[in-house]
């Protein structure tokens, strides 16, 4: 039996600080019924796709519960989950996580068609710093809001609808990081859905990125790690000027060959659309990226022993 699934990349144009919750919802539930309406069975959203990305802004502890979900769905957002139950779509989502407990996450959920939670991630490369950087317009504080995500990278199989694709989730920072994709495709990945809001400028400071290149980056790094891994990637933005801040576009459907084949046009709400033939991921997983035939572990030690840069001596 064919294992092929219709995709949808929902790509967000920008959320203002300002923006009601209810109006940035009603986008959601338009892109989710404009995918449907295409033909896809899973919508793919961006990184926090509920609110701006508040990471940019100093922010007092007791003014930062309104960006964050006390559960995932709650109130505010159960009616994209009905209205996705309805059409019988499934989708990912990027949201900011608040536990009962009391923790911070930046996390994601992946959702099957009938509105259940097939999964959760949290995201685990959290870029920035935890103290603002003196003199600049606008920060990246991710690592003052967000723990490091604790779930690891997580796969599971999707439902028959969808083909049974072995399906995991990255958020934004942890498409640049191998190891991450590695991870998945060792447990036989063949979907990476991928949310993010990304600075088109080098959010760390400075002025040797500019969004040309930051866009060709985040392109690369789906595309590289798409082949490496033999695997589809979904990749999907939140877009275009956000509070005075840029934010690149992008987002692309990937092929296990590494090739895009469909990418939005636009900094704006715009839907692109694919068909994920799953059984195109066994030509890698085979042949070049056959893990159990040419993998040695032996000799990758440095990669989980060591974190930062060890020069050899002299």
């Amino acid at each position: 039996m064919p294992r092929s699934l219709r995709v949808a990349g929902a790509q967000m144009g920008p959320t203002q600080r300002n923006d009601s919750r209810a109006a940035t919802l009603d986008r959601l539930i338009a892109l989710l019924e404009q995918g449907a309406a295409q033909g896809a069975g899973l919508v793919v959203f961006p990184e926090l796709a509920f609110t701006t990305f508040f990471p940019r802004w100093l922010i007092e502890q007791d003014a930062l519960d309104v960006y964050f979900e006390p559960a995932m769905p709650n109130p505010a957002v159960q009616p994209l989950f009905d209205r996705a139950r309805a059409l019988q779509v499934g989708f990912y989502v990027g949201y900011a996580e608040k536990t009962p407990e009391g923790r911070h996450f930046n996390s994601a959920v992946l959702v099957g068609p009938d509105g259940a939670i097939l999964s959760k991630y949290r995201k685990v490369h959290l870029p920035g710093s935890v103290e603002p950087r003196a003199g600049e317009k606008y920060q990246q504080l991710e690592k003052r809001y967000f723990e490091y995500g604790d779930l690891g990278f997580p796969a599971v199989r999707g439902p028959k609808s969808w083909g049974g694709p072995i399906t995991g989730m990255l958020i934004c920072n942890d498409r640049r990081w191998p190891e991450a994709w590695r991870v998945l495709g060792l447990q036989g990945v063949e979907l990476v859905c991928v949310g993010y809001n990304s600075a088109a400028y080098d959010p760390n400071g400075g002025d040797r990125e500019d969004a040309a290149l930051r866009t060709f980056h985040a392109k690369l790094a789906v595309q590289s790690n798409a082949y490496m891994n033999a695997t589809w990637a979904v990749a999907v933005a939140k877009a275009g000027e956000e509070d005075g801040a840029g934010l690149i576009g992008g987002s692309c459907i990937v092929d296990p060959n590494g090739r895009i084949v469909a990418e939005a046009a636009t900094l704006a709400d715009e839907v692109i659309v694919a068909d994920c033939d799953f059984d195109l991921c066994q030509q890698g997983k085979s042949k070049m990226f056959n893990f159990e035939a040419h993998r040695r572990p032996q000799w990758y030690g440095p990669i989980t022993a060591q974190t930062g840069v060890v020069e050899p001596a002299g």
